[in-house]
């Protein structure tokens, strides 16, 4: 028997929820990359970011791996936009955890512009400089976003835990 998630009780709770769903793609990337530096045929990769994108709760969205980095995108352009500046003026001595957190946003910008491109090139044909490309730019991805969404979480997570709505401005 399916269990169903339990509704987030806070922000923290629905930002983990979100992260948790980034992280199980995530490895899914790492799996890809393995098999685009393996040699695994253009359209099998694609099939599997077909499925990566049909398969799960991801904003119940049927994405492509192009729409799954605009999702990352979109996310971090609302973190960006509300919630940092909301927990910025809520727990002022968290001002260098945002500040980091606003530079990571940049630096995962940048390296979801890659795997765009990367993922763009590649097709039937693609040699092997082309899925060395794609592999390194999803290793770079599921490296840096791991790595952000853990720090997200442990540093503004005990402040977003006691949120139930949205602050005010």
């Amino acid at each position: 028997m399916t269990q169903t998630p339990t509704a987030p009780q806070n922000l923290f709770d629905e930002l983990r929820l979100v992260h948790g769903m980034l992280r199980r793609d995530l490895r899914t990337c790492r799996e890809l990359a393995e098999a685009a530096l393996a040699g695994a045929p253009a359209h099998a990769i694609r099939a599997e970011l077909d499925r990566l994108a049909n398969r799960g709760p991801l904003f119940q969205l049927k994405v492509t791996c192009l729409r799954y980095c605009r999702v990352v995108h979109a996310h971090h352009g609302i973190e960006d936009a509300m919630l940092l500046p909301a927990v910025r003026r809520a727990a002022p001595h968290l001002g260098e955890a945002v500040d980091r957190l606003e530079a990571d946003h940049r630096t995962v910008a940048a390296v979801l512009d890659e795997v765009e491109a990367a993922a763009q090139a590649l097709d039937a044909g693609a040699d092997t400089a082309a899925r060395t490309r794609l592999s390194e730019a999803l290793t770079a991805l599921s490296d840096h976003l791991l790595e952000h969404l853990d720090f997200e979480e442990e540093s503004i997570g005990p402040v977003l835990a006691t949120w139930t709505q949205w602050p005010r401005a």
